[in-house]
């Protein structure tokens, strides 16, 4: 039976029972029962990242609650009670075979709250969001449902420090001796690393993403960088995302009418101009999806484009940590995100015409929050930047035909000469092997290696885990002994991972790819100028036949999977191992994805006109 002709009995005295006694136990008014439902998210989970998520979502609810009611001048809505999805921690569990629900936790967040916006049926949504991958699984999951919705950081932690030297300290500060021989001073780190609570405080992945999704537009800019135990989130932000969600509302402004593809490519322009993540490649794909765009790779933003823009227009404008000096606090201290932004839109590299979920446009919305000029310490000018080129650049080459092979430059300390790092592959058949070898036998890494860590990729690992814990060590180790070491994986990275390294490398290793043909020994190089991943062994035919011939076999051996693969031994693992989209596509879990998305309602944008399209030959943006 087609939607129309279903016969809807609005006040059923079934159906109005239990919201009728919830309107009770809330405090709300019975009579509004029937009236659009609106509703405040939260995401939860097992670090400190979380802590002071329930505080504001209690806070924002009680701002809805005062606000809605039957009387003149209030908001005629039906109230519905908090509702929250739940995590694993990144900081935790990195170096851990748990670390590979880390980017499911981004799909089962999006299935969660799908099932919670779509079955609630509700009509305005305020979600608070916390780490790195649950925010993401909340926007995709508000773009799908596409009624009036607003997301509000939950914020980042302040920096821990050295209560000895006064050192400034954070999560990768503890990662970073891991591999120190004594005990006393590893612990003596992490007891001083994180004091507080709030989401990691570096430019990391959860402040990329917190970044994107103000860029984007579905957040309000001055609302990203201020710390989780800032005052203003539990006692002036509620009311102002309420005010906002309410102008959304009556104006029926959608977050697909928000998250279009000028908007997309202003988030990945200040992505790259922050030093952010390397997992916005990831990211910026599933929420692309998520918008009605099939191939964010050609509907939103080429890899020769987003290349072009890194190398040539858009330099890297912060000081920020893992790569420098500060935090997100810091940025919040000299003026916020939207410093950055007006610096970029002045700068002419940004589209200011597009709308945010505050009513205005990127532009009008900067202009309203009065954003201060760039200070020149922490945030420095595009005149002159921190760092000549953008932070993150896509490789393509034999080793990555996908074009999926992600670096993030403004972490490359060592190895690259002339833009060109030449190395001899080290393989290791997974994370932990690395890691053992790390521990028990760090001297018999060598100058100019380039490690290779494969099957750990989405349908590999599965989960496609990241490696903060090896690259930290490496990083520490290459620092001491004044080495260049390398990391590529066709797994993915902290966003405060630091050093030579790549991930997202394309096909991954479970599905033949050409990182799985890489032998001991090969010379593998990197180079820059050309934005190329290569094997110089597999640039011949007959060794490409020869090593193609051999993985089949252990495959065949084996069942049909590799037993190089890790063990999906949940439903969840399961579901990853066969339904895993690749990098290039976010990495997701989309059973039939290509029919899925032609039903995702593409038609939407049929009739979109993009302004200031990108030209080859300007130096521009937009």
């Amino acid at each position: 039976m087609s939607e129309s002709n279903i016969v809807r009995i609005d006040r059923h005295p079934g159906r109005s029972a239990q919201t009728i006694g919830l309107a009770r136990e809330l405090g709300t008014d019975p009579a509004l029962i029937h009236e659009p439902s609106v509703g405040v998210v939260g995401t939860k989970g097992d670090s400190q990242c979380y802590l002071g998520v329930a505080a504001k979502v209690e806070a924002i609810h009680e701002s809805l609650k005062d606000r809605i009611g039957s009387e003149e001048g209030k908001l005629k809505l039906r109230l519905v009670q908090p509702e929250y999805t739940i995590a694993t921690s990144d900081g935790i569990r990195n170096g851990t075979r748990e670390m590979r629900y880390s980017l499911i936790g981004r799909e089962v967040t999006n299935d969660a709250l799908c099932e919670h916006l779509e079955a609630t049926g509700l009509a305005g949504t305020i979600a608070v969001v916390a780490c790195d991958k649950p925010p993401v699984g909340a926007l995709a999951a508000l773009l799908e449902h596409n009624q009036p919705a607003i997301i509000m950081s939950d914020g980042p932690i302040r920096p821990g420090h050295d209560p000895k030297t006064g050192e400034t300290l954070d999560l990768v500060s503890a990662y970073q001796v891991a591999g120190n021989p004594d005990a006393e001073f590893r612990d003596h780190i992490s007891c001083h690393a994180c004091p507080g609570f709030g989401s990691c405080g570096g430019m990391f992945t959860y402040n990329t993403m917190q970044t994107f999704i103000g860029v984007v537009g579905l957040q309000p800019l001055h609302m990203v960088a201020p710390p989780s135990d800032d005052p203003r989130r539990l006692t002036e932000f509620p009311a102002e995302l309420v005010t906002h969600l309410s102008n959304m509302m009556d104006s029926g402004l959608k977050p697909r009418d928000i998250v279009v593809r000028d908007s997309l490519r202003n988030a990945v322009i200040v992505a790259m101009a922050i030093g952010g993540s390397t997992n916005v490649t990831l990211h910026a794909p599933e929420i692309a999806r998520a918008a009605g765009y099939a191939d964010f790779w050609k509907e939103v933003i080429t890899p020769e484009e987003f290349n072009h823009f890194s190398q040539h227009v858009v330099p890297v404008l912060t000081d920020a940590r893992p790569y420098g000096k500060y935090s997100m606090v810091d940025i919040d201290n000299v003026g916020g995100v939207q410093v950055i932004v007006r610096e970029l839109l002045e700068a002419g590299l940004l589209n200011g015409d597009v709308m945010t979920c505050t009513g205005e446009t990127l532009a009008e919305q900067v202009k309203r929050l009065d954003a201060k000029p760039v200070d020149g310490k922490v945030v420095y000018p595009v005149e002159k930047p921190y760092k000549p080129t953008g932070g993150l650049r896509v490789l393509g080459g034999n080793l990555s035909p996908d074009f999926s092979a992600i670096l993030k430059l403004a972490g490359v300390e060592v190895g690259l000469e002339d833009n060109r790092f030449v190395g001899k592959a080290r393989v290791f058949e997974g994370e932990a092997g690395l890691l053992t070898a790390l521990d028990k036998t760090p001297d018999s890494f060598e100058n100019n290696d380039m490690i290779i860590v494969r099957y750990e990729g989405p349908s590999g690992a599965p989960g496609m885990p990241e490696m903060l814990d090896p690259t930290s060590r490496i990083t520490t180790l290459c620092r001491e002994r004044g080495i260049a070491v390398g990391l590529m994986t066709d797994a993915r990275f902290s966003g405060g991972s630091v050093g030579l390294v790549i991930g997202h490398v394309g096909p991954e290793a479970a599905l033949g790819g050409p990182i799985a043909l890489i032998e001991d020994g090969d010379e593998i190089i990197a180079d820059l100028t050309t934005d190329e991943l290569t094997c110089t062994a597999l640039n011949d035919p007959a060794v490409v036949a020869a090593r193609k011939a051999k993985w089949e076999k252990e495959v065949a051996d084996n069942g049909g999977i590799h037993p190089n693969c890790g063990m999906a031994d949940t439903r969840l693992l399961h579901r990853a191992r066969h339904t895993a989209v690749p990098a290039t596509r976010g990495g997701g879990l989309h059973p039939n994805r290509e029919v899925w998305v032609r039903n995702q309602r593409v038609a939407e944008r049929s009739g979109f006109q993009v302004k200031n399209k990108y030209r080859p030959h300007t130096d521009k943006a937009f």
